[in-house]
């Protein structure tokens, strides 16, 4: 195992792809450059490089493509997207390829050389547990996962576990935050402390300060009693604050105030109090993100950013889905009172095809669901209901299949609509767009970009079709 990272830059601009390089000089990486796709296949072939700042818009294919290309080279590299191809279709996909990051041009130094110091971070870890031979656990705090990622989540709550610093977690919704949350607590010299909750998304803008802070006796109209808020009762434990940036900016200021002196006031009061809490926060946003938009303040940033705990989508820890569908599957069957005995291999292929954007939440519904309306026995793909290619979909389309399966083991499907087609056959939807597609870049010779650009959709959606039909 390479104790120095080797880290590959893919940018077709010289200038750009020189900034790129010293804004990341301090990582300790082996730095080196590709100006095309073709350049950067063969250096990943001779030197598989741990992480890659890939351009989307590269002159001999799209960025896309080589990011679905990586995992011909053994283990895939953490991917940082660099592109001024600001689509919401070419960051889904590219999150749904295994990219790390999304960000546009022209990007922001401090934000880049944070997320390569954080990729490097992870690294070290992975191969300190390689190289410490640690067992791996399928299991730990409240986790159920075996994955190499996990590994890494389980070792950073240990190590932080007995220190006060400030822990960051961000991640998808559905990662498992909160659990992580719970597991830093009760490993922690505080666990006989409480941990206190609180979802600054949950509770309206105008109340919050109260919730975190307390109110006394008259403060706001329906102030009938003094009340401690949470910094109050975490005293001596742990204070998590869920969707921190969520939080009004005027409230972010008196929360700074808090964490650099442990002291804080409750609404309609002039007394200070004193509470010794150790802070965790977590986040599903883009905590630098919302930095440079103005919704978050820089230096409230700067005190809660101590230690980073980025949360791994399901989509990247490999067999934990199965693990967890398992888990999930034997506490929901006893929940209902019926005995199911696994899942079939179809089943198994769709739930590690499948994205999962919900992660493991999504997860918890699409088992309980096949428990709750089957009888028992081995669950199927169809019991299941995950849509096939949820990547097609139209915006905001439900992540589920149109019709479930019941215990009938027969799909209910809708009577269809009598409508006159005429004397013209009836294709298949999938081989007349193919061949729309396919004719319009030849019209264009060539020319996915322009194609895309006369069809009125996005080139990356062309380039996801058409690396879907020629797998």
């Amino acid at each position: 195992m390479r104790a120095q990272p080797d880290l590959l830059i893919v940018e077709d601009d010289d200038l750009l792809a020189a900034a790129y390089a010293e804004f990341v000089r301090d990582s300790g990486c082996r730095i080196s450059l590709a100006a095309t796709g073709a350049e950067a296949l063969a250096r990943m072939g001779r030197q598989r490089p741990d992480i890659v700042l890939l351009d989307l818009r590269l002159p001999d294919m799209h960025g896309l493509e080589l990011l679905a290309r990586l995992g011909e080279f053994g283990q895939t590299p953490k991917v940082v997207i660099i592109t001024s191809e600001d689509s919401a279709d070419s960051a889904m996909e590219a999150v749904r390829l295994g990219a790390y990051d999304y960000m546009l041009k022209p990007v922001d130094q401090h934000r880049l050389e944070l997320t390569v110091n954080h990729l490097v971070e992870r690294l070290q870890l992975e191969r300190r547990l390689d190289s410490l031979q640690v067992g791996t656990r399928d299991r730990f705090a409240g986790f159920v996962g075996g994955s190499a990622p996990m590994q890494v989540i389980y070792r950073i709550i240990e190590n932080v576990a007995g220190s006060d610093a400030t822990v960051f977690i961000t991640g998808e919704s559905g990662t498992g935050k909160e659990v992580a949350a719970e597991a830093i607590h009760r490993h922690s010299r505080r666990a006989q402390g409480p941990l206190v909750t609180l979802n600054c998304a949950a509770i309206p803008g105008e109340l919050l300060e109260s919730e975190v802070f307390g109110h006394v006796k008259g403060a706001f109209t329906g102030a009938v009693a003094a009340r401690a808020g949470a910094a109050e009762r975490a005293d001596g434990g742990t204070l998590f604050l869920d969707e921190v940036c969520e939080m009004a900016p005027e409230l972010q200021t008196k929360l700074l105030r808090f964490i650099q002196t442990r002291r804080f006031q409750r609404v309609g009061d002039n007394r200070e109090m004193v509470s010794d809490v150790r802070f965790v926060c977590a986040t599903n946003r883009d905590p630098w993100a919302e930095v440079e938009a103005g919704r978050f303040r820089e230096d409230l940033y700067y005190r809660l950013f101590v230690v980073p705990l980025p949360m791994p989508p399901l989509r990247e820890r490999g067999d934990d889905v199965l693990r967890l569908a398992n888990h999930f599957l034997t506490c929901y069957a006893a929940d209902e009172g019926k005995h199911f005995t696994g899942l079939t291999d179809d089943a198994r292929a769709a739930l590690l095809e499948h994205p999962l954007p919900g992660n493991v939440r999504q997860l918890q519904n699409v088992v309980r669901r096949a428990v709750v309306l089957h009888p028992g026995g081995v669950v199927t793909a169809a019991m299941l209901g995950l849509s096939s290619d949820l990547s097609d979909r139209g915006p905001g389309a439900s992540p589920w299949a149109p019709a479930v399966q019941p215990a009938t083991d027969q799909v209910v499907q809708p009577p269809e609509p009598e409508v006159d087609l005429g004397p013209t056959s009836i294709r298949p939807l999938d081989e007349v767009e193919r061949e729309t597609i396919e004719a319009a870049i030849a019209l264009c010779g060539g020319s996915v970009a322009e194609a895309a650009r006369r069809l009125g959709v996005s080139d990356s959606t062309l380039y996801r079709k058409r690396l879907r039909w020629h797998r």
